[in-house]
């Protein structure tokens, strides 16, 4: 494939993105498989410059942006807003999509904690929960024990 060489992408990862959009009934396009196999190989949310960086030639922002609204709207990642700049994405690990995200305020890393469910809200009559985002800011574990060390 040529997105394994532009990309510098490995083969299991390539398979996985296509085994991926196979079980939700999409299209395989490079874009697709690409974006895909990059949050698989890095199992860490990352931002659109982070994803173009690693797609080098085959970065293209509007279709960037098409392709990441299919992958949203079909559960196969989700965006993670940490302030009202910077977004993340990362891939749906697990079938808990409603989950804590914790942000490193050193590192700037973002992590999905899947095993920590959020809290049910009761909201007042009338009101309808549709969506719940959980945004812990902090330092992490290997900044803190950075910080320790010093």
């Amino acid at each position: 494939l040529v997105i394994r060489y532009i990309c510098n992408l490995n083969q299991s990862d390539i398979m996985s993105a296509i085994d991926i959009l196979r079980g939700k009934g999409l299209k395989k396009s490079a874009q697709r498989i690409a974006i895909i196999s990059i949050l698989l190989d890095k199992q860490i949310p990352l931002t659109e410059s982070n994803i173009k960086e690693e797609m080098g030639d085959m970065y293209d922002r509007v279709t960037f942006y098409r392709t990441i609204q299919t992958l949203l709207e079909n559960n196969i990642i989700h965006r993670i807003t940490i302030d009202n700049v910077t977004v993340k994405y990362a891939l749906n690990n697990s079938q808990n999509h409603s989950h804590i995200h914790f942000y490193c305020k050193i590192c700037h890393s973002v992590t999905c904690f899947e095993d920590i469910p959020l809290q049910e809200y009761h909201l007042p009559e009338n009101f309808e929960q549709e969506e719940c985002e959980v945004l812990i800011k902090g330092i992490c574990n290997k900044c803190k024990a950075a910080n320790t060390k010093v």
